[in-house]
């Protein structure tokens, strides 16, 4: 479709018919997108289990196994050392925050679908180094490695759910995204429980493998669908735009709705474009930190805003529960099973994530991360209070662990999925691949 009849096409006054009827296709095309949360959730949440494995622990320290019948106190020298537990952990979210500022800028080069495969490739080199790994040093470097490829896919899949997404269930799609993350998080467990066990190297080596899986699915699958037809729009390519907006709507490119959309879209980015122009590369960053604070609508604000609600996502504390989780309860010394208290609580992350489905569309996004902030602060100072007091007392433990399930309700039916929605919306096309970019690497900065 030439680009001179584009310019022609009136924005409709009749806000209800900008968009087309949301079709199946389109709700199948995101939920596709947002499978890069299994990818992202798995793994964040394998090393939790990994880490506690006798085999692992024997491996990396050198350690002799606990006699058989060895009581609390004769087994609780058999773990990893902190320092090397944190770098393990930690090493991963080194490579995200770096991946994900670069992705910034490869998604608007080489658009928002390419990047996202080209993580995928980085993270499978990743996942081999890992996988190959006897010892701490190419364990380290294989995540972080990893790490790179997940900052990509983390932070460019939200842009690119957003950007394709009918608006009236962008909120819902995009929570869908963390609802992935949590799946991906309880395929994590449920292996790691499989497989915790074994004498061998297969022990961790099963669990980091998998991974690779899911990097293959999303990649060869995303690079069936079409590219963000607002990536087109701000290469100035409308043609594409407009057929890609077409293919996502399931319209004839000729029809009303995609030529109101595709003109709404267009008008949007000239808007934007007359507010902050864009000039040379360091200034496409600089623009992100332009205008005034006590500005609603300035860029400075929203990106303060950005990178603030995935840090407090993080300060939350919940990565806690998924990172050192297994860890936590072995050293409580009265749970007999670890690694199945934490394939409950994930559980409980993964059933309570659906809700945000409807309640972030029906009561709005602010509303839902203040509650939601209210609810774990309640949860979290009775979770402390009762193990300061009486910590030692089993059924003090169960209570704890009580409250710390419905802290994870809290956390996965507000937060968790707020913070992506958020996001995913308040930045104008101009900076938006690196809004999103910079408030991603907040959430990966404050998650080490």
């Amino acid at each position: 479709m030439p680009s001179d009849k584009l310019a022609e096409v009136a924005a409709t006054t009749d806000v209800e018919r900008i968009e087309a009827p949301i079709t199946w296709k389109a709700y199948l095309m995101c939920a596709f997108a947002a499978f890069g949360g299994i990818y992202f959730g798995y793994d964040s949440g394998y090393i939790n289990g990994v880490k506690s494995m006798p085999y692992f622990i024997h491996q990396q320290t050198g350690l002799p196994y606990p006699p058989e019948g060895a009581s609390d106190e004769e087994s609780a020298y058999f773990v990893l050392e902190s320092w090397r537990d944190s770098l393990i952990t930690s090493i991963l979210s080194a490579g995200t925050f770096f991946g994900a500022i670069i992705a910034g800028d490869l998604a608007d080069f080489i658009g928002r679908r390419l990047t996202i495969i080209s993580g995928c490739g980085v993270f499978m080199v990743g996942v081999i180094l890992q996988t190959a790994s006897t010892g701490l040093g190419l364990l380290v470097a294989g995540r972080l490695v990893a790490g790179f490829g997940v900052g990509f896919v983390s932070a460019i899949i939200i842009l690119y759910m957003s950007e394709c997404s009918p608006r009236k269930i962008r909120g819902a799609v995009v929570a869908g995204y963390q609802f992935a993350i949590t799946i991906g998080l309880l395929l994590a467990a449920c292996v790691d429980y499989a497989t915790q066990d074994r004498p061998d190297t297969g022990s961790y080596r099963i669990p980091i493998a998998i991974q690779m899986l899911w990097a293959l699915i999303l990649g060869a699958g995303i690079a069936y669908l079409p590219e963000s037809p607002r990536y087109f729009v701000k290469r100035g390519k409308l043609d594409n735009a407009a057929t890609v907006l077409a293919r996502l709507r399931g319209q004839p490119i000729e029809s009303d709705y995609v030529q109101h959309e595709l003109a709404e879209i267009v008008a949007n980015h000239e808007y934007e474009l007359s507010v902050v122009p864009q000039g040379s590369y360091w200034s496409s960053w600089t623009n992100c930190f332009k205008g005034s604070l006590f500005k609603s609508s300035s860029n400075l604000r929203r990106t303060i805003l950005g990178t603030s609600m995935q840090m407090m996502q993080q300060w939350t504390g919940v990565n806690f529960i998924f990172y050192f989780g297994t860890s936590f309860f072995t050293q409580l010394g009265t749970i007999s099973n670890p690694f199945f208290i934490s394939l409950i609580t994930t559980l409980v992350n993964v059933l309570s994530t659906p809700i945000s489905f409807w309640t972030i569309e029906r009561f709005g996004r602010r509303p839902l991360l203040i509650w939601g902030a209210l609810g774990m602060l309640i949860c979290e100072f009775l979770v402390a209070i009762m193990g300061t007091a009486d910590g030692q007392n089993p059924a003090t433990v169960r209570a704890m662990i009580s409250f710390i399930c419905i802290y994870i309700f809290f956390f996965a039916s507000t937060w968790g999925p707020g913070a992506w929605v958020v996001i995913g919306e308040i930045f104008p096309l101009p900076i938006r691949s690196r809004g999103v970019a910079l408030s991603t690497s907040s959430n990966w900065l404050w998650n080490c």
